[in-house]
């Protein structure tokens, strides 16, 4: 693909109706020679951080259901794959047309019940995404020596927790019912209590991650996605919290400044207040 002139370039730039040639043709000017001297060192690796970072970002507007924040961090989000996508044209690995032109055919390719000869499908559980990306490894030739190949370990802990579960529960190896993971749960915590009364910081750290992980299943079978779970614990303590500070703020005190008891009692009215 030629590059447009210098003048062809800053119209497109500076035109706000071009739509997605104008983001990449920013991207190309911010790498190139007399671009932005932090953006043209950025490798892939560099980079990486901030597309987790964005997808996170995503996800909290999404939360706060704030669709002006999710405009802004969606465009954000889309700058990292017109990052990645000009990083790898200028290694002559792909360009953004590829990345697009991947993605549709994967589409098109997974949804046989909408773009093919497939049966229509009722219900979401009818849509078997594992046989289909087995199916589509197999006509590639690709082998996994295991189930849990693939899942990367670059995920939070609490999602390749859930995704090497559902591979294993593939498989036949699960818990049949929620019920059984709460008694799973129940031994867990009675071993974490053990190795804590013992006072061994391993076995006490193996014991909790332990813990953790039955958690993680017993979210799977109750349908609840664990991240999402406790972002919004995380929210309601932040708005409980940032109440009990706001309370005393208007007695003239901080929460260093009140007793524990007190914190408490204006806990519960922040959680009686909310129901």
């Amino acid at each position: 693909m030629t590059a447009p002139s210098r003048e062809a370039s800053e119209a497109l730039v500076r035109d706000r109706d071009a739509g997605i040639e104008r983001l990449i043709e920013i991207m190309a000017r911010l790498r190139a020679p007399d671009g932005c001297p932090w953006d043209r060192v950025q490798d892939f690796r560099s980079i990486a951080p901030y597309t987790i970072e964005e997808a996170c970002e995503v996800a909290e507007a999404i939360e706060q259901g704030d669709r002006t924040a999710l405009k802004d961090e969606l465009g954000d989000l889309l700058l990292q794959v017109v990052y990645h996508a000009r990083m790898a044209e200028e290694e002559g690995a792909f360009g953004f047309a590829d990345v697009v032109r991947s993605i549709c055919d994967k589409m098109v390719r997974r949804h046989p019940h909408v773009f093919g000869d497939g049966a229509r499908l009722a219900r979401p559980e009818d849509v078997d995404w594992e046989g289909m990306k087995a199916a589509e490894r197999a006509q590639k030739g690709e082998h996994r020596d295991s189930v849990l190949d693939g899942v990367p370990a670059t995920l939070s802990g609490l999602t390749r927790a859930l995704k090497l579960t559902r591979r294993a529960a593939t498989v036949g190896f699960d818990w049949t019912d929620p019920a059984d993971v709460l008694a799973k749960l129940n031994e867990e915590t009675a071993e974490l209590a053990a190795e804590i009364g013992a006072g061994d910081a391993g076995k006490t750290e193996e014991e909790y991650g332990d813990l953790l992980f039955v958690m993680v299943n017993l979210a799977r079978h109750l349908d609840v996605d664990p991240e999402t779970a406790l972002r919004r614990a995380n929210a309601k303590f932040e708005r409980r919290f940032r109440g009990i500070e706001a309370a005393l703020a208007a007695e003239g005190r901080s929460p260093a400044e009140a007793s524990l008891d007190e914190m408490e009692a204006l806990w519960g009215r922040m959680k009686r207040a909310e129901k």
